[in-house]
């Protein structure tokens, strides 16, 4: 099968998949789901502004709170040029991120002084916000191997006020390792089969999804390797599929899978005990999310 470029067109082996995964019944809803817009979201930057701040410099527009995160606010009929335009945005003192890739930050749990690696970083969203959980007193290194990518990465750091993060345009699979990391955020690279919307068109596959299982595979196989025992990594992406979620954390033997509680109002699919599988709907994407120990 080809690759196939689409805005509310599924492809049909996409959806064969999503029925034999979760059931004619759920599969339904999924699909009609990826065909609701969804509105502007964005959390706070700790490290250049706070929610009171916010709430006064964008006091035209009309915002409501995430239940499972102080941080997030959700705009009503707002488009991204609005926020564009504001004093708070140029200034880096918010950054526009949907609500499911703000989930695995939170369950990195970053500390100050802790050395923290962010595997596939860019365009950075989540390794300034592992910064400003931190307080900005994290150890980060953030790695991303595209060299365009790279540079918009470095431009969000720069812009969000990350100081404490050391950029690197590589592959993290060519770490040494001789690194070690206490903490992993490994958001992995994925076929896009939860992000789906009227507006934003994806390239899905199943010669996309066969690379990107290996390529995944490979990730969680090096995340083993640069983590210190004891230490925590978080695997995560933005796909709904078996394979690339709950068969890629059973696929890394020696670890020990540290379950999640599910965050308040966020929804959910079924998913291996212990992991959380966010679905996709006019607020949410498509997420999963899992939590690993190293001996």
């Amino acid at each position: 099968m080809s690759d196939i470029v689409f805005k509310n067109e599924i492809p049909a082996a996409l959806a064969q998949k999503l029925a034999a995964q979760f059931g004619e019944e759920t599969s339904e809803k999924l699909l009609a789901a990826f065909g609701r817009e969804r509105p502007v979201t964005f959390r706070v930057n700790r490290l250049k502004a706070d929610a009171a701040r916010v709430e006064r410099g964008l006091s035209d527009i009309s915002l409501r709170r995430a239940a499972f995160y102080e941080d997030a606010f959700i705009a009503e009929g707002a488009s991204e040029r609005e926020f564009e335009e504001t004093a708070l945005y140029q200034e880096g003192g918010i950054y526009l991120q949907s609500l499911s890739s703000m989930l695995p930050p939170l369950f990195v749990a970053p500390e100050a002084g802790e050395s923290i690696l962010d595997m596939t970083a860019a365009p950075g969203g989540k390794t300034t916000q592992l910064a400003a959980l931190s307080g900005g007193s994290a150890l980060i290194t953030a790695c991303e191997r595209d060299r365009f990518r790279f540079e918009r990465l470095k431009y969000n750091v720069e812009k969000q006020g990350a100081g404490r993060v050391t950029l690197l345009n590589e592959d993290a699979r060519s770490l040494s390792p001789y690194f070690r990391f206490d903490k992993i955020l490994l958001d992995a690279p994925c076929s896009g089969s939860g992000i789906i919307s009227p507006s934003h068109s994806v390239k899905w596959s199943e010669k996309l999804l066969f690379k990107c299982v290996s390529l995944q595979r490979a990730l969680l196989k090096k995340a083993y390797e640069l983590l210190k025992p004891g230490g925590t990594l978080v695997y995560s992406t933005c796909s709904i599929l078996r394979e690339e979620n709950e068969e890629a954390v059973a696929s890394l033997k020696g670890v020990r899978l540290i379950p999640l509680a599910p965050p308040a109002g966020v929804p959910l699919l079924p998913s291996l005990q212990g992991t959380l599988c966010v679905a996709p709907d006019g607020l949410f994407e498509g997420f999963f999310v899992a939590k690993l120990k190293k001996p």
